[in-house]
């Protein structure tokens, strides 16, 4: 490569009572004057969760600190509210449904059209854009990153309780998810007129209003000019959304250089593998994109270091992502640290306080 490739990270949040840790309604009060913060700031579906958006970037402490600023902005202003900051991919305690909806007309027509899907989006995710130069490179990073959706799930997995309990899953999140039509791992791709004939194909029956609901887990972005990964549930810290940036930006990376052909793994069994990831998260077992055979997913994850360092080291990031591998499997995920949070008393809250504590910058 003969520059680093650009990346930018979208974060969804929910925002939690003080008092209690159910979710707030109140995105339109928090997000009332944050234009002074001269952060990305921006409401999502529901009207208990809110969105911030980085830069383009192409230095890693650059954009750790573009999420660092943006979350104190929420931070501070929840605080104004009575209310919290939690990055968590479902809310713990508590859920309206149906969701109480933005006041937005094409999140009125989603649920006109999707009816009771709609009824309990209480999902946040973190979305990696990677920029590309044209859109056949963004169908070959694509058929790359495909092999590896099941072990950045892992990596990410943040979301074991729903409505008040354990669902047994590390992503419940990615479960809820792919209830919807368009959701789910992508096909492989022979060329972008493939992909946009699809996604055309889509729109026409009605399973999407427009390109921008096309919501599989990695998809060309309907509104920016990148490659936008969506497997992940949001980070619990700033450093993790860094660490799965450069971990996705790697894998591009080094597909573009090495020009080898994507391995193609069939569509049961990434579907599978998905399954187990979100089920088991980093802490048990994947599917070797391989071979195909049950893997521990630590193994997996050393896998996909080894193929992508030289990428990271050009960039300078393998430090930074061989030490955030590092703490992961010593810490747990977000989900198993909600685990150890709930296990230690037995209550809820605790876990509420975790996420609160983690998702404000240090």
């Amino acid at each position: 490569m003969d520059a680093l490739l650009t990346v930018g990270v979208e974060e969804e949040f929910v925002l939690v009572e003080a008092s209690t840790g159910h979710l707030a309604n109140r995105a339109n009060e928090v997000l009332a004057g944050v234009d002074r913060f001269q952060v990305d700031l921006q409401p999502e579906i529901a009207q208990y969760q809110v969105e911030s958006a980085s830069g383009i970037c192409t230095d890693m402490g650059e954009l750790r600190d573009q999420l660092a600023t943006a979350r104190r902005a929420l931070v501070e202003r929840a605080a104004q509210h009575d209310a919290r900051l939690a990055a968590t991919g479902t809310p713990v305690l508590g859920l309206t449904m149906p969701t109480p909806l933005t006041n937005a007309a094409r999140y009125h027509r989603m649920a006109q059209e999707m009816g009771a899907l709609t009824n309990d989006l209480a999902i946040c995710g973190c979305h990696v854009h990677i920029g590309l130069a044209d859109d056949e490179s963004k169908i070959f990073v694509s058929n790359h990153l495909r092999p590896w959706l099941p072990t950045l799930l892992a990596l990410g997995a943040n979301s074991p309780y729903w409505l008040d309990a354990d669902t047994g899953y590390a992503s419940w999140r990615y479960v809820v998810w792919n209830r919807w039509p368009t959701s789910g791992a992508p096909p492989h791709f022979e060329s972008a007129a493939e992909y946009f004939e699809a996604r055309d194909d889509i729109v026409t029956s009605g399973a999407a209003l427009d390109a921008g609901m096309l919501y599989w887990d990695v998809r060309l972005s309907a509104r920016h000019p990148t490659l936008e990964l969506r497997v992940s549930d949001v980070a619990p810290t700033v450093e993790e959304a860094v660490l799965m940036a450069a971990l996705v930006r790697g894998i591009a990376a080094t597909a573009l250089s090495s020009g080898a052909t994507p391995p193609r793994v069939p569509p049961h069994l990434l579907r599978v593998a998905l399954w187990r990831a979100a089920r088991d998260g980093l802490e048990g077992f994947g599917i070797d994109p391989v071979t195909g055979a049950p893997t521990p997913a630590a193994t997996i994850v050393a896998s996909l270091l080894r193929w992508i360092r030289p990428a990271l080291e050009l960039a300078g990031d393998y430090q930074l992502v061989s030490d955030g591998i590092d703490r992961l499997l010593l810490d747990g995920t977000g989900a198993a640290r909600q685990r150890r949070a709930f296990a230690r008393r037995g209550r809820l809250s605790d876990v509420v306080g975790l996420l609160v504590a983690q998702t404000a910058p240090v």
